[in-house]
């Protein structure tokens, strides 16, 4: 896990002082080593975390066997001892995955994508071809961000900060970004807050030549569901998922699990107990508050790990958020980022690489609002029925006392996903805030309106990437930590995604194939329980005085940077709704931490 930095431009060698600005930037996300490379017209920089290849042959840049190629990389790749001998005709010089990536280069060209697992960032430089060859994994585990510069320079990093930094670009804020990040709380997927600064989309590849950009996709998730009965699916359930953590413990040193006491770690924890005798299990919680840590220690105890529990006082929230914040590079509201951050920096005391169980909901079928869709689904249907048959009133009856219940009304349950779930502002109240450029959400499938395995597939496109993934790399990379996702395993996850929805929730259940497949490994405390979000309760936040200090000296100020963005006097009247007012914070502490780019 690590950080990557580059300039493509002709007399690559004059940006020296600049490409150090961009890896000092981001050096906590590889504090153990820093080095830098040039050819003519590219200068790649680097900050290393050392996870894989301790020695001298794991750093980069990393130059291949003919010093034709040099890449800069990025992430794991899980299963590379296997590519390795696949592709044994390359002079290895070391043990490291990057260098399996120039093997495969070498090879294959950007085909090797295709078989290439694991998460990563990654960019070669091929000084034959004078072209950059750029790409990102799956599920968007890793962030690569690039631009051009005032100059033409084709600038790149993990981090938004390191671009900033280089001085060579003067960043224009995006309207369209700020639109889905106040109805959503995050920056869509496929861009930034900034007009002129780009993220590579998960699963995309670039190449520049000649200073043009070419951009592809090199995978798409399964948009079909497979016919599998239960029987079936617990088996290849179990089978896959060892596989996947098999492969993700490999590190040449120790590897560890979150430990929240939730389903999802616990089964994490459980399969790594098949291949550890011993293991280092980190739970966390702060003092006072209903916590999971009484589960996580029975998980613990069943398992004989070495568990680690980390007690903290809640502390100054203000303060937290404005240390924390920053890391973000854009605005962004998930309320569980302080939690996530604290476990990270308890973690990295005693680890460098930990598991999660991130993505578990998404692909199980674990948020309560996917039952709720399911419910509405029934409800669409049953109205089109009376209509069918002429009993329109005893439709609008039942419609009325429905709507009445659930305070909705949509049309389908993508309507419903779109603009009731997970939302903050609605559009006419984002008009009202001056935010007039609305975002136009597009999908790479062709979406069944009133499936909820579609709802599922829409998250893995947008909600994991845009918003759950860069919660994890960010906080867990501002403490030198690697979190891998044994979920995001491509072949689990692709068996996930197309488990046919009855395998996942009806009426009465949630995540239904996970429980079936793990319940006996589990404790019967956990068997049976619901889920506990790691968020916080905001309302008991907003009691806080220095809380309130901060979002007055922000959000009661016309001379705050955000006003710049949004209208004053609207804003006013949503400090008295919490989730609401959150949003607005975020957004405002984004246009302070960054007023000097911006």
């Amino acid at each position: 896990m690590c950080g990557i930095a580059g300039i493509i431009s002709p007399n690559a060698r004059n940006y020296s002082q600049e490409l150090q600005k961009m890896t000092d930037a981001i050096a906590h996300r590889g504090p153990d080593a820093a080095q830098h490379e040039f050819y003519e017209n590219a200068a790649l920089g680097h900050r290393r975390l050392s996870i894989v290849d301790l020695s001298e042959t794991g750093k980069q840049p990393m130059f291949s066997s003919t010093k034709n190629e040099c890449i800069v990389l990025n992430g794991e790749i899980y299963g590379y001892q296997d590519l390795k001998k696949k592709y044994a005709d390359y002079p290895y010089r070391g043990t490291s995955d990057t260098e399996v990536i120039l093997a495969m280069y070498q090879a294959k060209g950007k085909n090797l994508l295709k078989e290439l697992p694991g998460m990563f960032a990654i960019a070669i430089w091929d000084e034959e071809k004078q072209e950059l060859f750029c790409a990102r994994d799956r599920f968007g585990e890793k962030p690569f961000y690039y631009c051009f510069g005032k100059n033409g320079e084709f600038i790149f990093a993990s981090e938004i900060k390191a671009i900033l930094e280089s001085g060579l670009i003067t960043p224009k804020v995006n309207r369209e970004a700020l639109y889905h990040f106040l109805q959503y709380g995050y920056v869509n997927a496929q861009q930034t807050i900034y007009s002129n600064i780009h993220t590579l989309p998960p699963a995309h590849f670039l190449v520049l030549k000649d200073g043009k950009i070419h951009q592809e996709i090199y995978y798409s998730i399964p948009k079909d569901d497979v016919k599998i009965n239960l029987s079936e699916a617990k088996e290849k359930f179990s089978h896959l998922l060892k596989n996947a953590v098999e492969k993700q413990l490999i590190a040449d040193v120790e590897v560890g699990s979150f430990l929240s006491g939730g389903l999802d770690s616990s089964t994490i924890v459980a399969m790594v107990s098949e291949f550890k005798e011993k293991q280092t299990t980190l739970s966390f919680g702060y003092s006072g508050e209903n916590s999971e840590l009484k589960f996580a220690e029975e998980i613990a105890n069943k398992y004989k790990t070495n568990h680690i529990e980390i007690h903290e006082n809640r502390g100054d929230i203000a303060a937290d958020l404005q240390k924390i914040s920053p890391f973000f590079d854009e605005p962004f509201s998930d309320m569980s980022y302080t939690p996530q951050f604290k476990i990270c920096q308890a973690a990295s005391r005693h680890l460098k690489v930990a598991l999660g169980g991130d993505v578990g909901d998404e692909l199980f079928g674990g948020y309560h609002f996917y039952t709720v869709e399911q419910q509405l689904r029934n409800h669409f249907s049953y109205n089109k029925i009376l209509l069918k048959f002429g009993l329109k009133q005893y439709g609008k009856i039942k419609e009325t006392t429905f709507v009445t219940q659930q305070n909705i009304i949509h049309k389908n349950i993508l309507d419903f996903h779109q603009n009731k779930v997970r939302n903050y502002f609605s559009s006419k109240e984002m008009k009202d805030l001056g935010i007039t450029s609305p975002f136009q959400q597009e999908y790479s499938f062709n979406i069944n309106p009133n499936s909820v395995n579609d709802m599922m597939r829409v998250d893995m496109e947008k909600y994991v990437p845009g918003n759950m993934l860069v919660k994890s790399d960010r906080m867990a990379m501002a403490n030198s930590l690697e979190v891998r996702t044994p979920f995001l395993d491509v072949d689990f996850a692709e068996f996930c995604i197309q488990l046919p929805e009855n395998l996942k929730i009806n009426s009465s259940q949630d995540k239904i194939i996970l429980r079936e497949t793990m319940q006996n490994y589990w404790t019967d405390s956990i068997r049976n329980r619901g889920k506990q979000g790691f968020g916080s309760s905001v309302e008991k936040w907003f009691e806080e005085d220095s809380l309130m200090k901060l979002s007055d000296d922000l959000l009661k100020n016309k001379e705050s940077k955000v006003f710049e963005y949004i209208d004053f006097s609207t804003s006013q009247k949503y400090l008295n709704q919490d989730k609401k007012h959150w949003n607005l914070l975020q957004l405002a502490l984004w246009a302070e931490n960054y007023k000097k780019y911006i």
